[in-house]
């Protein structure tokens, strides 16, 4: 585990240097991704603790702490999938609070809400809802919640600085902003076995759901900007006070910014 500041005079250095990987490699348009999370809706909770030998669980539960929420919050989890953060959350802002999950796989939030439905009974002292919604214009006021936060999400955005802007734009000053990411770390063996963990036996795995699925995904992560480089991007889009921490051996990053007041 690592934890770091961001330091906001490195903001234009880590900006201008390029992400990792190929910027064109197994890049898909946001109709094509978005009909590819429709098509793994099915398999994709069951290939997570696959490929993260059930860890996944425990980084959206960090997540949620990195969200520093309270009984009666309010909270938005973009890009929710089957919903899982977004549950975590609800688990924070108990009793009184409300959570909703937004997402453009309709499949995906069908699934969320059948997860949400059958734990009614540990639900029922706060409102969680799963909406349809594009995380480049999210349909909510300035101001509108306690937190805000993203789950191996934020590198299927199609413009990451727009939906970082966004996010931050429905969070009230003082509020956070969360981002929980897989990233590609630097320094052997732990480079080597990445490397060939997502370029071998990621698409491997993936053949026997959906080989388009699981090339894109460990070409997304590569795609995606660095630590420094995501922290940047977050000050960027006026977020305040950006610490990281790097956990699973530097593979996961967890990304915090307060809205300034």
């Amino acid at each position: 585990m690592a934890n770091a500041d961001f330091a906001p005079a490195g903001a234009r250095d880590a900006l201008d240097r390029p992400p990792l990987g190929p910027a064109s490699s197994g890049a898909l348009d946001e109709p094509q991704v978005q009909a590819m999370f429709d098509r793994i809706a099915g398999l994709y909770d069951r290939m997570n603790t696959v490929m993260t030998a059930g860890l996944h669980h425990e980084w959206r539960r960090r997540a949620t702490q990195l969200a520093a929420l309270s009984p009666g919050g309010r909270a938005l989890d973009v890009a929710t999938g089957t919903g899982d953060l977004a549950l975590e959350l609800a688990g924070a802002v108990t009793p009184g609070g409300e959570v909703i999950g937004v997402d453009f796989s309709e499949r995906m939030l069908e699934l969320a809400r059948a997860k949400a439905s059958a734990r009614a009974a540990t639900l029922r002292d706060v409102r969680i809802r799963f909406e349809s919604g594009n995380a480049l214009a999210l349909a909510y006021p300035d101001n509108a919640f306690d937190a805000a936060t993203v789950g191996f999400g934020a590198r299927n955005f199609s413009d990451l600085e727009q939906g970082l802007a966004e996010m931050t734009r429905v969070v009230r000053p003082g509020g956070r902003v969360v981002v929980l990411e897989i990233t590609t770390p630097r320094r052997p063996p732990l480079s080597t076995f990445f490397d060939l963990w997502f370029d071998r036996i990621v698409p491997a795995i993936g053949r026997i759901a959906d080989s388009q699925a699981y090339t894109y995904l460990p070409s997304s992560v590569k795609r995606f900007p660095g630590p420094e480089q995501l922290a940047a991007r977050m000050w960027e889009a006026g977020l305040r006070e950006i610490r990281y921490v790097l956990t699973a051996g530097g593979i996961i990053a967890l990304h915090v910014g307060l809205v300034p007041t």
